[in-house]
């Protein structure tokens, strides 16, 4: 989960830049927490605290204002419904890497990223998206190879995970489709050899820079076991107090 958040923080300020250099700082004085971080820990407090999903994101993007959340994502949040707005974009994936940990039995985790996805999320894409993205981080912490996990989306969810990012880069530009964006965060993760590689990468792809990374970050912490020290140390000063204690909660759950 933390691996997600650092992803987001380190991709804010290249999200709109169209950015495709593998070399730049990790962090700079414009680098922060955007809706990817702030909607990864409303599910995580969700799910550890058994409360309503719809109103739970709600609540925080309330908390939370002018983070970046999509056209419908805002007129969702401040409406009177809780009611799907059949939402086919990224936010569905970017914000599922607690239940990837969390949940330890493959079919539960797919109903309950499904359930969680479709509180706003309820088109197929999105749904499909969330529950790749919470399958890859499960696959990955219980020690499958990435051959393993390659193959095990691919089956279960159609991805083409063939291309190379060399092979995407030239034309790849923003994208705020789940289906445009988690496959790529996917092989951002499959072509990386640490979790700062993977990040790396993802970024160099010069799509949605944050959600990419983020999606990409998450699944390389389950794979490679931790965030590097020093980027777990600049991620929790970009932190809120509420945010942290949500993360510790998360951390003692998982080492239990």
């Amino acid at each position: 989960m933390l691996g997600a958040i650092a992803g987001d923080i380190i991709g804010s300020v290249y999200e709109f830049a169209n950015f495709k250099e593998y070399e730049f700082p990790l962090f700079s004085k414009d680098s922060t927490f955007t809706d990817d971080s702030v909607l990864t820990v409303a599910v995580a407090d969700a799910f550890i605290n058994h409360r309503d999903v719809a109103q739970t994101l709600k609540d925080y993007a309330l908390r939370y204002p002018g983070r970046g959340y999509g056209g419908s994502f805002s007129k969702w949040i401040h409406s009177d419904s809780l009611a799907p707005y059949n939402s086919w974009g990224n936010g569905s994936a970017m914000r599922t890497s607690a239940l990837g940990f969390l949940i330890d039995d493959r079919s539960e985790l797919l109903r309950i990223s499904r359930d969680f996805a479709s509180v706003t999320h309820n088109h197929p894409e999105g749904i499909k998206g969330a529950q790749a993205t919470a399958y890859a981080i499960f696959l990955a912490r219980k020690g499958n190879s990435k051959e393993e996990i390659q193959n095990e989306i691919s089956t279960w969810f159609g991805y083409d995970l063939s291309m190379t990012l060399d092979q995407i880069r030239p034309s790849y530009v923003f994208n705020e489709s789940c289906q445009k964006t988690v496959p790529q965060a996917l092989i951002a993760f499959l072509e990386s050899d640490g979790y700062e590689d993977a990040v790396r990468k993802a970024i160099s792809l010069g799509g949605d820079a944050d959600t990419l990374a983020c999606i990409t970050g998450s699944i390389a912490e389950a794979y490679y076991g931790l965030v590097p020290d020093g980027i777990a140390r600049e991620t929790y000063q970009h932190l809120p107090d509420e945010f942290i204690q949500v993360l510790d909660k998360f951390y003692l759950m998982i080492e239990d």
